[in-house]
């Protein structure tokens, strides 16, 4: 009998550790406010919903998760110009929130502004000496970018 509930704990917690095991940022801070729910949204790609969520927060939370969030889902719809002012507030709250330096640096990319991408690559790079999924991200979307042939118009 114990041993079955050893394993039912054991598997329970691991289902737990697999869901929540997703990258829409990663939380550093203790005090972050409880974001799972739009964290779901935003893994399911229903930006929308998780925007609806989260913009009522504002009026009670001043969080760098949070502006992060906003930043990454405005920029998933399209937003580029309110993506930016999220990211940039997320990161005056805390300027080594390294899912926001990831996050905007994409942002950078989608744009074509390479350097300054490269900018938050080299921050998280003092932040990650030794690797991080963040820098590991942005590496790559900087990487996919240069194969890409240029535009012509």
């Amino acid at each position: 009998m114990r041993t079955r509930t050893l394993a039912a704990f054991a598997l329970a917690f691991s289902a737990t550790l697999a869901t929540s095991a997703f990258a829409v940022d990663t939380v550093i801070s203790k005090d972050a406010p409880d974001l799972s729910g739009q964290r779901a949204k935003i893994k399911a790609k229903d930006y929308k919903g998780a925007l609806v969520d989260l913009l009522p927060l504002l009026d009670k939370v001043q969080h760098a998760d949070l502006y992060n969030l906003l930043g990454f889902t405005h920029r998933k719809t399209g937003d580029m110009k309110t993506a930016a002012t999220y990211y940039a507030k997320a990161l005056d709250f805390d300027p080594n929130h390294k899912g926001a330096l990831e996050y905007q640096g994409e942002m950078y990319v989608e744009l074509g502004q390479i350097d300054k991408a490269k900018v938050n690559l080299a921050k998280l790079a003092t932040l990650c000496p030794t690797g991080c999924e963040e820098r590991e991200d942005l590496e790559k979307a900087l990487a996919d970018a240069s194969a890409k042939p240029p535009k012509t118009n």
